[in-house]
């Protein structure tokens, strides 16, 4: 059977209390249109169709061009948003599957055994629900004395006495298309002045055909977001998916509750994740790395076998055998090689340490080049920026930096040289040359026995 997939996404998410559209709200570090993204995306042969209204521009910038497009101009309720894909989808399809945006919880597996009920369904369609004692705005699933599904009413519209049922509509259909495009236009308006698709329960019902329904075995799944309190929980249940994930390939969390890993981060085994530790963005660790505690990486790229002690390391890499910290920052552009240790409070920014360089503490370098086996004193700073523009410095291989020497870019370091203590180095230095001063001066030439 060939199926269409149809992702809703265009409400304006007032609960939300924000400039920002619901679907772009982060969660996990992605927004939360690209979670339901993945869990549809290759539910199809043809891409999935998105339809937007609220802000629908900021909504194609950030999910791209992979995906067909319908506009919904007025956002007269989710059955009305459906409508709008039927001239796109009408004919093309034999089942069509429809997700809420705002449903990141939701798995390919529970999609993939909705799909396969409808399949089987002798029905019109199938339906995802779920129970919990928090509906959290979910319309409520209505079965009569011998347990049949005879209506789905939203929150809005329910009673008192509805309000307290605890099974709840996931807002996951599977529809037979030629069914739904007959009827879809049959829907009622609400007293809200919307078109609910929920209402296609009762099209259904009185026509006296038969639905199939799917119960979460993890009623997480269910959760839409429809205000910041709900997007929390998602977050944190998120976060507990995503750590136990790493747990079972080999990845010790020391305490996952403290620890903060996004979707998007890949981390190889026997890693260990201390307390406080927050990786983030298109971050990817290696094997037999200490991170944390009290780490934060971002967009990060880390070898095998480091360590990053309560440090911060953003668009920056380090390769095998590192160690970074405590205190410690990598700024954009940092390239750590093989073997460098870098101490406290000291920064990297745009760029490269050559594999053995030792960096010591309360030490900015920016806008550089170290050698290999370069040795940088505690209070070494590369004075980069002349207040218009930013310069070069490079220290090539073998080279002594005294602690609390200025590097006044544009420099070259030749190799094998030395400052002295407190040096100010403004003019380039020759290759074997000892300086001292400020600013300051050639003493003397290093020999093989120095």
């Amino acid at each position: 059977m060939k199926i269409a997939t149809v992702l809703l996404a265009a409400g304006k998410g007032t609960r939300m209390h924000s400039r920002i559209p619901k679907v772009l709200h982060s969660l996990a570090g992605y927004p939360l249109i690209w979670h339901t993204l993945q869990a549809i995306k290759n539910l199809s042969e043809d891409p999935p169709v998105v339809v937007i209204g609220h802000q629908s521009e900021s909504v194609k910038a950030v999910v791209g061009e992979t995906v067909r497009y319908v506009i919904q101009e007025e956002q007269l309720g989710t059955g009305h948003a459906l409508m709008q894909t039927e001239e796109l989808l009408r004919g093309r399809s034999d089942l069509v599957l429809v997700v809420q945006a705002d449903n990141p919880l939701l798995t390919t597996e529970t999609l993939e055994n909705l799909i396969e009920a409808q399949k089987t369904n002798t029905g019109p369609f199938s339906f995802v629900t779920g129970t919990s004692d928090i509906p959290r705005g979910s319309g409520r699933i209505l079965r009569n004395k011998i347990g049949q599904i005879v209506a789905i009413v939203e929150e809005i519209d329910a009673t008192p006495e509805q309000s307290k049922i605890k099974e709840v509509n996931a807002g996951v259909y599977c529809f037979q298309a030629e069914w739904l495009w007959d009827n879809l236009k049959k829907l009622p308006l609400s007293s809200k002045g919307e078109y609910y698709l929920t209402d296609m329960v009762d099209i259904a019902i009185k026509a006296g055909l038969h639905l199939e329904v799917c119960t979460l075995g993890e009623p997480t799944e269910a959760i839409g977001i429809n205000d910041r309190v709900h997007l929390a929980e998602a977050e944190t249940i998120m976060r507990e998916r995503i750590n136990q994930k790493w747990m079972l390939s080999g990845v010790s969390i020391i305490d996952p509750q403290t620890t903060y890993i996004e979707a998007g981060v890949t981390i190889s085994q026997d890693t260990i994740i201390y307390p406080n530790t927050f990786l983030q963005g298109d971050t990817h660790i290696g094997e037999d790395c200490q991170i944390g505690p009290n780490a934060i990486l971002r967009d990060a790229r880390v070898g095998d076998q480091c360590i990053v002690f309560a440090s911060t390391i953003e668009q920056a890499r380090i390769d095998d055998k590192v160690k970074v910290g405590p205190y410690s920052h990598l700024r954009k552009g940092a390239h750590l090689a093989e073997g460098v240790c870098m101490g406290n409070f000291g920064e990297v920014k745009n760029a490269y340490l050559g594999p053995g360089v030792k960096l010591g503490h309360f030490t900015y370098i920016g806008d550089a080049t170290i050698g290999k086996n370069v040795n940088i004193g505690a209070g070494t700073i590369t004075c980069n920026f002349d207040g218009e523009k930013k310069h070069h410095t490079t220290i090539e291989d073998d080279v002594f930096i005294g602690s609390d020497t200025m590097l006044v870019a544009p420099l070259t370091i030749g190799k094998g040289s030395r400052t002295g203590a407190g040096a100010v180095v403004n003019k380039d230095v020759p290759k074997d040359t000892v300086v001292v001063g400020i600013p300051a001066r050639a003493i003397r030439k290093l020999t093989k026995h120095d």
